[in-house]
């Protein structure tokens, strides 16, 4: 097993930069996922890890072994694309083995390495089948084996998961986290499927436009984003975003956005005693933390709303609501009954809530103090 390193890592395509400073240090035996929308960077810096892109500066280590001068197959990687490429006149066995044929490995060595991850996938009772005769979930476990036999000291996964449906995805992100438990080999995982960054690193580095917004770990990017970008890009559904300002008259502290007002004064931030009298910012709460007064959850200021459109989703009742001129949503339980039309008071959690600088977009409340 190894670290990986990236220091400074830039690149550009003629003018276009497309790797802005990308500096992470991913631990041995680490799961990190990139993580970002279409065209943020995340492929391109995995790429980079593995030898198919060159940087323009900046250093990329695996171990204490500077690699921007090694050839791919001499960086001991192991990658699994989006496209299972697998040989189609093969078996199971042969598409499993034949990186290791290439090598020249033994091939009393290729049968136990082959049999070894077939046993870890759970797909022994495949290995005579052609992948025409597997699903789209057994294909990718041949793919996950291909690279498994190999025994890299760093996996590589680029958007695995992209061509499966709902169902598959979910199986297969277990299987996969389950995998790195066993081996606690170093995995880096590329997607834009903000469930599958929660659900499976132990950290997850945010990118947009290349670079890194945020690199944490991920209930700590849930709760304490820190900036707009981040804290709309994780989580489903989407933290609601309200414009407005934070006044202060003495000791009273109050955020205010048409017929929604939220009383900040029992809030102990120092950013907000250092507000002198009106700053304009973005009140971001996530619908979970909107509640009905008499749902039993937090009291406080009671916002009057009217009920617009509602989302049953079983556990969960996502609900479109709207005061004034500002929309916002919620997510009551599943049992709760809401109709269009309907009024209802509800309240944001005081403990939750975001205020987001207007230029900068930067979170003034929830930035961990020692990170």
């Amino acid at each position: 097993m190894s670290s990986v390193t990236l220091t400074n890592l830039n690149k550009f395509y003629g003018e276009l930069q497309v790797l802005k400073n990308i500096s992470i240090n991913i631990e041995d035996g680490e799961f990190l996922v990139l993580v970002g929308p279409s065209g943020c960077g995340k492929s391109t810096t995995l790429r980079h890890v593995a030898g198919l892109e060159d940087p323009t500066s900046g250093e990329i280590y695996i171990g204490d072994r500077l690699v921007n001068d090694v050839d791919p197959a001499d960086r001991d990687i192991a990658m699994v694309f989006q496209n299972y490429a697998l040989y189609p006149h093969m078996n199971v066995y042969e598409n499993m083995a034949f990186g290791l044929k290439i090598r020249k490995v033994e091939e009393r060595e290729i049968k136990q390495r082959v049999q070894e991850a077939a046993d870890i996938l759970q797909i022994g009772n495949l290995l005579e089948r052609k992948p025409k005769e597997l699903s789209g979930g057994q294909r990718q476990r041949v793919a996950l084996g291909r690279a498994l036999v190999r025994k890299p000291h760093v996996f590589l996964f680029d958007e695995p998961l992209s061509n499966l449906d709902a169902k598959l995805r979910s199986e297969m992100r277990v299987e996969i986290k389950r995998l790195h438990q066993i081996l606690k080999t170093t995995m880096i995982y590329v997607t834009h499927d903000q469930t599958e960054a929660m659900t499976m690193g132990d950290r997850i580095a945010i990118m947009n436009g290349g670079i890194v917004e945020q690199l944490d770990t991920p209930r700590s990017t849930y709760y304490h984003p820190h900036n707009r970008f981040v804290a709309g890009f994780v989580g489903m559904p989407q933290m609601n975003f309200i414009e407005g300002q934070v006044t202060r008259s003495g000791n009273n502290i109050l955020f205010q956005s048409d017929d929604i007002k939220v009383d900040l004064t029992k809030l102990d931030h120092s950013w907000l005693q250092s507000i002198k009298s009106v700053q304009p910012v973005t009140l971001g709460v996530r619908p979970e933390d909107v509640h009905k007064l008499d749902d039993g959850k937090p009291t406080g200021d009671s916002i009057s709303a009217e009920v617009e459109i509602t989302e049953p989703l079983g556990a969960h009742l996502l609900t479109h609501m709207k005061t004034g001129q500002q929309s916002f949503t919620a997510s009551f339980h599943g049992s709760t009954q809401l109709d269009p039309g309907d009024k209802v008071e509800v309240v944001f959690d005081h403990h939750q809530l975001h205020l987001f600088d207007h230029e900068t977009e930067i979170n003034h409340l929830h930035i961990p103090v020692n990170k």
